[in-house]
């Protein structure tokens, strides 16, 4: 079959299935890694708090179980790199050589947004909503170890990967599948979404912790629209250069 000949549904669907394996491969290969290193992790996500004694177990498994977790969300951070040059050589595929070039340049903005958005996470969100849940009627917190860690990551990594949302925009604003239109036409089908994704990530889904999480995504929902219009106008001047 010639390079140029499109390739059938199939054939795509081949190359997701392995676009897939690489990216869980890489994935288990990390969070093994990740294991080694959770416990000194688990410590530095509990320094907020006070540290791991301040933390309570109340089941025989909990432990092990907060351990795992937290290797998983390092092994995902560490294999980042690895999932987004899968998932855009992926995309690139059907893509002229410039705009390929265009998805591959940005693997490392990517990894960067993600790892941005993680620290972003843990310093800045997790300290504000720490300070409102423990002081809201003045009583004194016992915190059990899996409520913790279970709300730090999912806060770290819903976070993290909301950060991907403007560069994944310029992306497509630079190859055309979007427009800042578009985006702006559909700001309240935006906050739908983000209300009903806020509402699934939070552990509980009360309007306070829902909004630790809107807040942030409604302000990357408008950076998109700012980056699509920057891309869209290098895209039109490049197609008129043409």
């Amino acid at each position: 079959m010639s390079k140029d000949q499109p390739l059938s549904i199939w054939q795509h669907l081949e190359e997701l299935r392995r676009t897939l394996l690489s990216i869980i491969i890489g994935i288990a290969i990390c969070v093994v890694a990740g294991y080694f290193i959770a416990q000194p992790v688990l410590g530095w996500l509990a320094a907020p708090v006070g540290g791991l004694d301040k933390l309570q177990a109340i089941e025989v498994t909990e432990n092990v179980a907060v351990t795992m977790r937290v290797a998983l969300l390092v092994g995902v951070i560490l294999s980042a790199p690895w999932i987004f040059f899968q998932l855009f050589s992926f995309i690139g595929k059907g893509l002229t050589k410039k705009e390929k070039k265009t998805i591959l340049v940005a693997v490392p903005f990517a990894t960067l947004m993600f790892v941005g958005g993680a620290a972003f996470a843990f310093y800045v969100m997790l300290p504000a909503s720490l300070q409102f849940f423990m002081t809201f009627l003045k009583v004194e917190t016992a915190l059990r170890i899996k409520s913790y860690v279970d709300f730090v990551t999912n806060l770290i990594f819903w976070i993290a990967v909301s950060f991907e949302l403007p560069l994944l925009v310029f992306i497509f604003a630079r190859i055309g599948l979007i427009t800042p239109k578009l985006l702006v036409g559909g700001w309240r089908v935006a906050v739908v979404v983000i209300a009903i994704a806020a509402a699934v990530i939070t552990p509980t889904a009360d309007p306070v912790n829902m909004a630790i999480f809107m807040i942030p995504l409604f302000a990357l929902y408008l950076l998109s629209i700012g980056l699509s219009v920057l891309a869209f106008g290098v895209r039109k001047k490049q197609e008129n250069k043409e």
